[in-house]
C-alpha cells in the first residue's frame, strides 16, 4: 500500500505526465461494458457517468507537455489555448478509446469546440452540457432535471444499459465521500500549508481527474494521513488565494513559482468539478432532482457562473481570504479568458472595499518563462510582509 507523501505524490505526477490516458485505456479493456466519457474541466455531473458504468475522465488540455500544430488550424489566436491544445489530443488520437465527450457551461470558445468535435469525430458521442442561469427551482430547476435527464439517456444509449435509479443513488454517495475527503484535504493544507504544498495538492486532484472515484478516495485518505506524519519546515511565507484557473490550468511550475516566490497557496479554483456541491448531495428520493437542487442552492460561487444578486458579486472571494486567513489575493487567469478577465475588475473592487490586497497576471497552459511570475509573486509577498497591518 501507498504510504508517504512521496509515493503517492510519484503516483500522481504519472498520472498528470500521461497524455495517452495509459489508466483510462486499461481500466476500460480490463472488463467487457465499460465506458470512458471524456469531459472539459469546471462542472459536469460525474455521478451520472459512474451510474451509467462508465469511467469520468476529465480532459484538462495538453498542458506544457504537448507541441500544438495540427490543433492550431482549427482556431483564431486570439482564444485561450486549452481548445486547441484539446483538439491536438484529438487528432493526434490520444483520445480515441473515449466514447462520449462533455463540454460542460464555460463559454462561447467551448461550446463551440463540442460542435467541432460533433464533425470531427462522429462516432464519439458529443454534448454541450449547459446549466441553468435561473437560479428558481420552478425555472432553473425544472430547466436543470430537463438537462440531466437528457444526459442520462445518452449514457445509457452509450452503455447499452439503463442508469437507475438505485445506480445514481449510489454513485451520489461515492461522490460525496470524495468531496468530504477534498474538503479535507484543503481544510488542511489551509491549516497547515507546509506540510502541503499547492504543487502536491494540485497533482493530488488532478489524479481524481483519471482515477475511479473510490480509489482517488482512498489516495486522498492515504495524503492527509501521511502529510500529517510528515516533518517539514515552516517558513514566513504570505498566504494567498489564487484564483482565475478554473478552467485552462496552469503549468505546474507556475504553482510552483508561486510558492518558491515565498507564498503559500491556501485556496484556489483549480478543477472546480471536484468542489462543486459545497454540501452532500442527498441520496434519499429523486436522484436527479436532488442534483438540480444541490447545483442551484449550494454550489461554488466563481466568475464563469451566473450570480443572480449583484450584491453577492465577489463575496465569495472575501469569504475564502478570511477562511483560510489569507493574506492576499492573485488573479492567475488565462490569457483571453473572458469570463475570468471580465468579471475581474468586480471582484478587484471587492476586494479593496475589503482591504484585501491584490495582483495580477495571465499566463498559458503552455508558458515556459516563470521567472517574471516568480519575481512579481516575490514582491507581493514582500509587500503584504512590509505593509500589511498585523
Amino acid at each position: 500500500m501507498t504510504t508517504s507523501t512521496n509515493e503517492i505524490v510519484a503516483t500522481c505526477q504519472a498520472l498528470f505526465d500521461d497524455l495517452s490516458f495509459s489508466y483510462a485505456r486499461e481500466w476500460k479493456s480490463a472488463a467487457p461494458g465499460r465506458i470512458v466519457v471524456g469531459y472539459m474541466p469546471f462542472y459536469v455531473p460525474r455521478e451520472l457517468i459512474h451510474a451509467a458504468g462508465g469511467l469520468a475522465l476529465g480532459v484538462l488540455g495538453g498542458g506544457d507537455q504537448l507541441e500544438v500544430i495540427q490543433g492550431d488550424a482549427y482556431y483564431q489566436s486570439y482564444i485561450c489555448r486549452i481548445p486547441r491544445s484539446t483538439i491536438e489530443l484529438g487528432v493526434t488520437n490520444r483520445l480515441d478509446f473515449v466514447d462520449a465527450m462533455l463540454f460542460p457551461s464555460i463559454c462561447d470558445v467551448i461550446r463551440n469546440l463540442s460542435g467541432m468535435w460533433q464533425i470531427m469525430f462522429p462516432q464519439v458521442r458529443s454534448r454541450y452540457f449547459d446549466v441553468p442561469q435561473n437560479f428558481s427551482d420552478a425555472v432553473g430547476g425544472a430547466y436543470y432535471i430537463h438537462e440531466l435527464n437528457e444526459l442520462r439517456d445518452m449514457l445509457a444509449e452509450v452503455s447499452g444499459r439503463p442508469v437507475t435509479d438505485e445506480a445514481i443513488r449510489a454513485a451520489t454517495g461515492l461522490y460525496n465521500e470524495n468531496r468530504r475527503l477534498v474538503r479535507e484535504v484543503y481544510a488542511f493544507r489551509a491549516r497547515q500549508p507546509w506540510k502541503a504544498p499547492a504543487s502536491e495538492v494540485y497533482l493530488l486532484m488532478r489524479a481524481g481527474m483519471i482515477l475511479p472515484v473510490d480509489e482517488h478516495s482512498r489516495m486522498l485518505r492515504d495524503y492527509l494521513d501521511a502529510a500529517a506524519a510528515d516533518e517539514r519546515p515552516r517558513r514566513d511565507n504570505s498566504r494567498v488565494v489564487v484564483t482565475g484557473a478554473f478552467c485552462e490550468q496552469p503549468p505546474l511550475n507556475l504553482i510552483k513559482s508561486i510558492e518558491l516566490s515565498g507564498c503559500y497557496i491556501v485556496d484556489d479554483d483549480f478543477m472546480l468539478v471536484n468542489r462543486w456541491e459545497q454540501e452532500d448531495v442527498p441520496t434519499e428520493g429523486d436522484p436527479i432532482a436532488n442534483l438540480a437542487d444541490s447545483y442551484l442552492h449550494h454550489s461554488a460561487s466563481t466568475a464563469a457562473k451566473y450570480e443572480p444578486d449583484a450584491s453577492q458579486k465577489g463575496l465569495f472571494l472575501v469569504d475564502a481570504v478570511r477562511r483560510t486567513r489569507a493574506e492576499g489575493v492573485i488573479f492567475a487567469t488565462p490569457s483571453f479568458c473572458d469570463p475570468a478577465l471580465l468579471d475581474r475588475p468586480m471582484l478587484q473592487r471587492v476586494l479593496a472595499a475589503n482591504d484585501i490586497p491584490y495582483i495580477a497576471f495571465k499566463y498559458a497552459e503552455n508558458s515556459g518563462q516563470m521567472q517574471p511570475i516568480r519575481e512579481q509573486a516575490g514582491t507581493f509577498a514582500d509587500s503584504i510582509k512590509l505593509w500589511s497591518t498585523p
